[in-house]
């Protein structure tokens, strides 16, 4: 496992372990909400946001939070951490769902901070499993080639 992978794995587990987390206690809130409303708190969105949207309530919006982001990624957490083949998959479904979700979301509910910072996860999520799938790999192995002089080996730019 080389470095830039250590690193990649232990940030994909950080990132899961919080959207798994914080997605959960949102999505309980958000059933919790719908199904008494003496319930629901400053973490419930009004149900205004909904108008338009295929919803009436934030039950089925909870439950897909639940299964869809949390349940995505704890299974992502669980297969990084088995160290399984899969990790990179289950890794990039994680990353799209959050930034699916997101794009979603926005349709309906006015723009917050956590959209941002969700999207922005979600992305991170994306971006650090291709790094582990390799896509830079060509880039470092022709700066390595072209650029930097192995050791007993003249660069193929060095002056004669």
């Amino acid at each position: 496992m080389t470095r830039i992978d250590s690193i990649g794995r232990i940030a994909l587990l950080v990132l899961q372990a919080f959207v798994a987390v914080t997605a959960c206690a949102g999505g309980v809130v958000l059933i919790l909400g719908s199904v008494n409303p003496a319930w629901s708190s400053v973490l419930v969105p009004p149900l205004d946001y909904l108008e338009g949207s295929p919803f009436t309530s934030y039950l089925v919006p909870g439950l897909l939070l639940l299964v869809l982001v949390a349940g995505v990624h704890a299974v992502a957490f669980v297969v990084m951490i088995s160290d399984s083949s899969w990790d990179n998959t289950i890794a990039a479904a994680g990353g799209f769902a959050c930034v699916i979700w997101i794009g979603v979301q926005m349709v309906f509910i006015p723009f917050s901070f956590l959209q941002a910072l969700y999207f922005t996860v979600g992305l991170v999520e994306l971006g650090v499993t291709m790094v582990r799938l390799g896509i830079l790999e060509p880039v470092t192995r022709l700066h390595r080639t072209t650029f930097v002089s192995v050791r007993g080996q003249r660069s193929p730019h060095a002056s004669e």
